[in-house]
C-alpha cells in the first residue's frame, strides 16, 4: 500500500491554518484528505486543573501522539493535512524522524505579527502574547516547499495555492532537506 501524501502546515496561534485546512478539504479533489490538527488533539485531554510541570508533560506526550497519529494514517495510504505549532525545535525534530519524508509538502503559513495580536484579541481564547512569543521561534528551521501568507491572502487564495503547488512538489522536499541537516540519516 503507498504512503499517503502530507500537506503540513506549521505557523502560530492565529495564523490561518485551520481556516486553510478546512478550505483544502472543500476543494481537493484528488483523493480523500483527513485535517489532524494539534488543537483537536489538546481539546480531547481531560479538563482538569494542572500544575505547570504537569501540564508540560501532558502537552508534549500529546504533541508525540499527534507526530505518532499522522505517521500511522499516512502508512495507512490516507492523505492528511497537518495543522500544527513547530514553536519547540523537538517538536519538528520528532515530525522528521518519524515522518515519510518525500511524502511531506511543508507550508510555512505566516502573517504579519500585529495581525495575529490583534486576531489572538479578537479570538479570547488563547493566552495574551502567546503569538509574540512563538513568533520567531516557529519558522526558525528556515526550510519549506510552500509559503502563504494570511496578511495578504485569504484562507481560500492560500488553499488554491497549495492545491496548484501540490503535483509539483519539489525533490528533495524541504522535510528531506531538513531531515538530512537536523536527524543525518535519508529519508524513508
Amino acid at each position: 500500500m503507498a504512503s499517503g501524501r502530507i500537506i503540513f502546515l506549521n505557523g502560530t496561534s492565529s495564523s490561518g491554518k485551520s481556516s486553510i485546512a478546512r478550505e483544502l478539504l472543500a476543494i481537493l479533489d484528488d483523493g480523500v484528505f483527513f485535517h489532524m490538527a494539534v488543537d483537536t488533539f489538546n481539546a480531547m485531554r481531560s479538563k482538569r486543573d494542572l500544575g505547570a510541570d504537569e501540564l508540560d508533560a501532558a502537552l508534549r506526550r500529546t504533541r508525540m501522539g499527534l507526530h505518532r497519529s499522522i505517521a500511522a494514517m499516512a502508512e495507512a495510504g490516507n492523505d492528511i493535512v497537518v495543522d500544527h505549532v513547530l514553536s519547540e525545535p523537538w517538536r519538528l525534530l520528532d515530525c522528521l524522524t518519524l515522518l515519510p519524508a518525500e511524502d511531506v509538502l511543508f507550508v510555512g503559513v505566516r502573517c504579519p505579527l500585529d495581525e495575529l495580536t490583534r486576531r489572538e484579541l479578537a479570538r479570547g481564547d488563547r493566552p495574551s502574547g502567546l503569538v509574540a512569543h512563538q513568533y520567531e521561534r516557529v519558522h526558525s528551521h528556515g526550510d519549506y516547499d510552500l509559503e502563504c501568507d494570511t496578511g495578504t491572502a485569504s484562507p481560500r487564495e492560500c488553499a488554491q495555492r497549495i492545491r496548484d503547488f501540490l503535483p509539483h512538489r519539489p525533490t528533495p522536499t524541504a522535510f528531506t532537506r531538513l531531515r538530512l541537516r537536523h536527524v543525518g540519516s535519508p529519508p524513508r
